[in-house]
């Protein structure tokens, strides 16, 4: 789905025009970038939730010429999706198995 159809949708279901609808989508974007850009956690009930992570410093390779290279500490953006909706998907999640030991 495109922008323009998630704004055509939005306006159809809650008959509203179609400015309005991609003023909401627009302006709800740009809260979450606020909330991001503070550190703070952001959940959309059903959806999931926007947090920020911390990513350790650590070594990585060049991949065109093997040699090792530092990669420094950072920030990033994640998404978690909430349940339902992964239920929606896989239904029940990972079963969990379990195996028997060898004599």
């Amino acid at each position: 789905m495109t922008k323009t159809e998630l704004v055509n949708q939005l306006a159809k279901q809650t008959k509203l025009e179609k400015k309005q609808a991609k003023l909401f989508l627009e302006t709800l974007t740009g809260l979450v970038h606020k909330e991001i850009k503070k550190g703070k956690e952001v959940p959309l009930t059903g959806l999931g939730k926007f947090r920020v992570s911390r990513r350790k410093a650590r070594m990585g390779r060049n991949p065109q010429t093997g040699e090792p290279i530092k990669i420094p500490a950072k920030k990033v953006v994640r998404f978690s999706v909430a349940k339902p909706l992964k239920d929606l998907i896989a239904p029940g999640g990972k079963k969990k198995t379990t195996r028997r030991k060898k004599r």
